[in-house]
This record gives structure tokens, C-alpha cells and sequence, in this order.
């Protein structure tokens, strides 16, 4: 009988099989773990992770998103310049959650060799109001890179990068609406 070896990058990409965050309304994503002896624990754990970092943004808005965040910490976000570092982050970040919602899931993740860095990925929406009261939602894929501090996972790197606008979409912000962090 011939042996069949998975490579690590296929069992990643069998991780949303593994444990999806089935979204059930706004900031209201749930993980569903289902039983799958391929899946590390580890990567188990940062998609939890990765899933409680959601819903404590959903729930706390621009606050709750900055406390994930190491102190030499960094975002980048679709047509904006680097914020650097935890205080800049926190001052960037000041969404209240009834005016701008930040959900997304995961979709995949990675654990670094020592087992002290990680990476996630995966899709988001956001949505909001823009200046004349007009709803917006925006849409897009990111990726978190975690670094353990004091025992502790923070992260060390947020990106996001938007989906192309749907024209025919009604809710689509006009092009000079710039998108909240995530």
C-alpha cells in the first residue's frame, strides 16, 4: 500500500472544514468545531483565538480591537499609511460598535515553528453610515500575525485589503469613504 503525505499548506486549508465560524447576524460569528484527527490542536487554538477577537471587537468597537494588539504592533490597511504601535493604534481605532460593525471569520491559520508566532486569515465585513447617514458595507480580506508576549498571544501585524466594490450594489460607499481598521 502506498503512503499518502498531506503537506501542512493542504491540512491549513482544511481547517475552515475543521472549525468554521458560521456568522448568525452582526458580530455574531460562531465557531462550530467538528471533529477532524488532520487538524493540530494548535491551529484549533488560533482559530478560537481568532474567533474571540471578533466578537469582543463586535461587541466593544474600536476599543476592544486595540487591546489585541502588541505594544510594537502594526496595521495596514487598504489605502491607508502603517499605524505603529499599540498607542497609535488605540488612537486610530475609536469606532463605537452601534455606528460602524467590524465582523469577520477565519478561514484559515498557521503556527510558526517554535510555536510561538501564528498567522491567520480569512474574510470581513464592515458596515456603517457615511457622513450623510447613507449605509455603506465593506468587504474584503485580512491577515493577523501573533506573536506570544509574556505567554500571552497579541498581535503584532493586522492587514486588510477591501473586495473591489460591486457598482450595482446599492450600499456600495463612493469611492472617497474610507474604510475603519481591520
Amino acid at each position: 500500500m502506498k503512503r499518502v503525505l498531506i503537506p501542512l499548506c493542504l491540512i491549513v486549508l482544511t481547517l475552515p472544514l475543521a472549525a468554521q465560524s458560521a456568522p448568525t447576524g452582526p458580530g455574531q460569528h460562531t465557531l462550530i468545531p467538528a471533529p477532524n484527527p488532520v487538524i493540530p490542536p494548535e491551529l484549533l487554538e488560533l482559530v478560537k483565538l481568532e474567533t474571540e477577537f471578533e466578537k469582543s471587537v463586535a461587541k466593544g468597537g474600536g476599543k476592544a480591537f486595540a487591546s489585541w494588539f502588541a505594544t510594537d504592533a502594526v496595521t495596514l490597511n487598504n489605502g491607508e499609511p502603517p499605524v505603529l504601535g499599540h498607542t497609535a493604534i488605540a488612537e486610530h481605532a475609536t469606532w463605537d460598535p452601534k455606528d460602524y460593525q467590524l465582523t469577520w471569520y477565519v478561514e484559515g491559520a498557521q503556527m510558526g515553528p517554535s510555536g510561538d508566532t501564528a498567522f491567520t486569515w480569512g474574510h470581513y465585513d464592515a458596515n456603517g453610515k457615511d457622513a450623510n447617514g447613507k449605509p455603506f458595507t465593506l468587504s474584503g480580506r485580512y491577515s493577523t500575525f501573533w506573536k506570544k508576549v509574556a505567554g500571552q498571544w497579541k498581535v503584532a501585524l493586522d492587514e486588510s485589503s477591501q473586495e473591489p466594490p460591486d457598482p450595482n450594489s446599492p450600499n456600495t460607499p463612493p469611492p472617497c469613504i474610507k474604510a475603519q481598521p481591520r
